[in-house]
């Protein structure tokens, strides 16, 4: 999948050419909504193979959809199509180890966990 329409009647977005930016090491970010990993915030993530996000803490849920390819984390590998629900109150670090691409709604602030 390389493209995705975002509304009804909008213009497909080809995530190739998106307007990404950068965000962790080996992570891209295109904003959606908010203000990515704060309260009421959406965006779609761009691993690279390899690439890592930290321990952090959920004060809200966080909603995955894993878009292309997959993506680890302590409850194992999610595969492309896979939606993974992180309740408030949770924490847990991710890898992609091929790289994915994946839509991410935070509906509390993370936090980074200290190792």
């Amino acid at each position: 999948m390389n493209t995705l329409s975002l509304f009804r009647d909008a213009p497909e977005l080809t995530l190739d050419k998106a307007n990404w930016l950068p965000f962790r090491p080996g992570i891209e970010v295109m904003t959606l909504h908010g203000e990515p990993t704060k309260a009421g915030s959406s965006a779609l993530l761009r691993y690279q193979p390899g690439a890592r996000v930290p321990a952090h803490y959920h004060h809200g849920v966080e909603h995955i959809l894993v878009l292309q390819g997959s993506q680890e984390d302590e409850q194992g590998c999610h595969e492309a199509g896979t939606l993974v629900i992180n309740p408030a109150q949770s924490s847990h670090s991710v890898i992609s180890r091929h790289g994915c691409t994946v839509l991410a709604i935070w509906h509390g602030d993370l936090e980074p966990l200290k190792t």
